[in-house]
């Protein structure tokens, strides 16, 4: 049975995206979804990457449901420094 949950992707862009949910009690992978094998080099005996083996509790079955536009980095900036609701010169009224 598909636990089904919405998530947010950043990669390849912002998206909602819809994916399956591995079972919390499962007894093979503590509900993470996968065990991680660690392996090294064979020569120096240095760590050289990880390995992931998914868990029959879960799959890696996504569907898009509704990608995300992409924000400004920085906010527009207004030619005139001035504030808009503000008077054009120093105000001694509140707010201050």
């Amino acid at each position: 049975m598909m636990r089904l949950r919405i998530q947010r992707a950043t990669w390849p862009r912002n998206a909602l995206i819809l994916a399956d949910t591995p079972r919390p009690y499962c007894p093979d992978c503590d509900g993470v979804g996968g065990t991680e094998h660690h392996y090294g080099d064979h020569e120096t005996g240095e760590y050289a990457g990880t390995d992931w083996e998914p868990c029959h509790c879960s799959t890696n079955w996504r569907i898009l449901l509704l990608p995300m536009p992409h924000l400004p980095r920085w906010p527009r900036r207004r030619t005139n420094h001035r504030d808009p609701w503000g008077p054009d010169s120093h105000s001694d009224e509140p707010p201050f």
